[in-house]
């Protein structure tokens, strides 16, 4: 299964955030802190590493918090998320979608055992790759 969604970013209100959209839309919000998955930084440690509301409706949403080093834009703070445990059809995704483009975050195993990437399209639109471990 590959999923397709947008991904939010905020500046420290990630999580306030996706309370709201869960009272809005409904549906099962879970969140991860950077410190849940594994950043020892204490600055981080209770902000929103990666949260998904997925809805009865079929919507999914995901968002994150900014960390400091990192530039945040409002207006320019959504983005496009592929992920899902197809690894061939990802990495093959991943690869149409960088050329030409900027990328940011190389498509790498992370720390939360995924692999994980970030490109901004020839087009100016950000892209995260997620490819899960299958199980």
């Amino acid at each position: 299964m590959i999923r397709l969604n947008p991904y939010l970013s905020f500046r420290d209100t990630a999580r306030a955030a996706m309370e709201y959209y869960q009272q809005v839309f409904g549906g099962t919000l879970t969140l991860n802190t950077f410190g849940d998955l594994g950043n020892p930084e204490p600055a981080l440690a209770d902000l929103v590493m990666h949260s998904q509301l997925e809805t009865d409706r079929g919507f999914t949403l995901m968002a994150s918090d900014t960390p400091p080093e990192m530039a945040h834009t409002v207006g320019n703070n959504i983005a496009v998320s592929l992920s899902g445990d197809d690894a061939d059809v990802l990495r093959g995704y991943w690869d149409k979608l960088s050329d030409g483009g900027t990328v940011t975050v190389p498509l790498e195993k992370q720390m939360w055992g995924d692999e994980f990437g970030m490109c901004v399209d020839r087009f100016g639109i950000g892209w995260l790759v997620n490819i899960g471990q299958p199980g």
